[in-house]
């Protein structure tokens, strides 16, 4: 009977009657059992956390390195993106100076050579499977929008590029046709109001202005805007002290409320030559340019016919 249980003595002091307990062995044998397992589970679990543990500072490295090249790609996309603007940008400009070199040479049609549409096509989106992570999808994304651009404006040159080669071909056989078409500034300033109808200065009541008016300081020169002869250099009604040149080809151009002509009737001029002083003669609030542009008598819009931006 006394072998089933483990006899513990427990002395209480040097002068106390030692305690016996009697403790049945399957209690110990399972304690021990349930001692060995909790050991064992910490040393599990121990060695499973310091594994995952080890795991996350890998990854977590990763990730660090992963967003830092992210960042460095996002940087120079940025650039690129900006590079694209900006041809974009030089390609509005280039269309614009297009359009106007057809207004003022008449060839004012698209290329024969070109079509009005290009073809575009491609899938829409990006399918999930074929990337690893959401940064390769962001950065195959972002890419397949700057080759869309890139595409696009690729085509827009070649179109240009025809366009302006057949304006070289005209220009050719046109120098004195371009010589002769007004195509500059006749002074620096701002338009203080352009072409067509606004509210009279004077009177309050709708007109219609048939050119620009070109505030500037008091004294600043005027120039020719085109090759031609002067045909005019007095005073008129409105205008007060005026220019008038003719170019040829049915351009003629205005140059009004002039404090001073530096050219006479019969003066042939240069574009660029100084045909005037800017001041505020005939029917003027201050100082500017009256500029005026008629093609075969009739006053069209300059703006149609200056170059620079």
């Amino acid at each position: 009977m006394d072998k089933d249980f483990y006899t513990l003595v427990i002395f209480a002091g040097t002068t106390g009657a030692p305690k016996k307990t009697q403790i049945p062995k399957r209690f110990v044998r399972v304690g021990l059992s349930l001692l060995l397992v909790l050991v064992l589970g910490v040393a599990g679990s121990s060695f499973y956390f310091a594994n995952r543990y080890i795991d996350l500072l890998g990854t977590q490295d990763e990730l660090t390195s992963l967003r830092r090249e992210s960042k460095i790609q996002k940087i120079q996309v940025e650039k690129f993106a900006q590079q694209v603007r900006n041809f974009e940008t030089e390609m509005a400009r280039l269309e614009r100076f297009e359009k106007k070199l057809r207004v003022i040479t008449a060839l004012d049609g698209n290329p024969a050579s070109t079509e009005d549409n290009w073809g575009v096509g491609g899938p829409y989106g990006l399918s999930n499977h074929s990337f690893t992570t959401s940064l390769e999808r962001e950065a195959r994304a972002i890419g397949e929008r700057l080759s869309g651009s890139l595409s696009h404006l690729t085509k827009q040159a070649k179109v240009q590029t025809i366009s302006l080669q057949e304006l070289d071909e005209f220009f050719k056989s046109q120098k004195s046709l371009l010589s002769s078409t007004p195509s500059v500034w006749p002074t620096r300033g701002w338009v203080t109001s352009g072409f067509g109808y606004r509210k009279s200065p004077f009177t309050g009541l709708r007109e219609k202005h048939e050119g620009w008016d070109i505030a500037a300081r008091a004294g600043s020169q005027v120039r020719a805007t085109a090759d031609g002869v002067v045909v005019v250099a007095g005073r008129e009604y409105g205008y007060g002290n005026m220019i008038e040149v003719d170019h040829g080809y049915g351009y003629i151009t205005r140059y009004g409320h002039n404090s001073k002509h530096m050219v006479q009737v019969g003066d042939k001029v240069k574009r660029g030559d100084v045909v005037a002083l800017v001041g505020s003669t005939g029917r003027s609030t201050g100082p500017h340019v009256h500029y005026e542009v008629l093609l075969n008598g009739v006053p069209v819009n300059p703006q149609n016919f200056i170059l620079e931006e």
